[in-house]
């Protein structure tokens, strides 16, 4: 009887433990509301520097523009704002 529960227990357990890790890997992986695979983002993280132990300087790009801001615990200011540069891609000369 003993034997028996205890053998359950040593199958049961690892199984379980298994299907809730491949449950949170799976919903990591397809998240709601995201789109399969990879998609284009209107607003992209160019750089980012902590200032402190609650703020930081980071450089959004958003709609062909650069902005500076500063960020801290309850706020956000833009400090600059700047045209993105365009790349040119050489013709292979």
């Amino acid at each position: 009887m003993m034997l028996d529960y205890l053998a359950r227990l040593l199958l049961l357990v690892p199984l379980v433990g298994g299907l809730a890790f491949l449950s949170l890997w799976l919903y990591r992986r397809f998240q709601p509301g995201m789109a399969f695979g990879q998609r284009e983002r209107a607003i992209r993280v160019v750089d980012a520097m902590p200032m402190g132990p609650m703020s930081r300087l980071a450089v959004v790009e958003f709609a062909g523009k650069r902005y500076l801001l500063a960020v801290s615990r309850g706020r956000v200011d833009k400090i600059a704002e700047t045209d993105a540069p365009t790349f040119v891609v050489p013709d292979g000369e």
